[in-house]
């Protein structure tokens, strides 16, 4: 059973050597990085998002806010060690991270931007009910941006 848990002193260097399969690593930033980004997003009121299964860590996630319009949840990283994928482990972690938002109710929605290239990301995220926005980046092309609607009845 997938739990969230914090970064601790006992446990950061065991997230910082998560690692995805080499034919992902263009998709997600290093554990290391998503542990960096935690804090360079402090002011954005970054939260990393830690997932063990019965003791062991799992992956990482990073969510923060934005602070611009349109405001809501930004899910800038998400992983999944390669050890420990194709388990549902992923699909747990995502669940509990958008119920953690829900309960928390500073936005109603919850966006990311994904390779289009990585289709099993996309169908994580639309198992989990996101949705293509419809916006494109300009300065991602190659990306997809999709959005999960917080509230009842998504």
């Amino acid at each position: 059973m997938v739990r969230l848990v914090p970064v601790t002193e006992d446990n950061w260097m065991e997230i910082a050597a998560l690692a995805v399969q080499e034919r992902q690593r263009s998709y997600v930033a290093p554990a290391i990085g998503i542990l960096a980004r935690g804090y360079v997003y402090r002011d954005c009121n970054a939260k990393i998002y830690v997932f063990d299964n019965e003791g062991a860590i799992v992956g990482v996630a990073l969510v923060r806010e934005f602070t611009e319009e349109p405001l809501g949840y930004d899910l800038q990283q998400f992983m999944v060690d390669r050890r420990y994928q194709n388990r549902g482990f992923g699909t747990q972690a995502l669940r509990l991270i958008l119920d953690a938002l829900r309960r928390e109710n500073h936005y109603d929605h919850v966006e990311l931007c994904v390779k289009k290239e990585d289709a099993e990301a996309i169908r994580l995220y639309q198992k989990l009910g996101f949705v293509d926005s419809g916006f494109v980046d300009e300065d991602l092309p190659d990306s997809l941006n999709m959005i999960c609607r917080l509230s009842d009845g998504e």
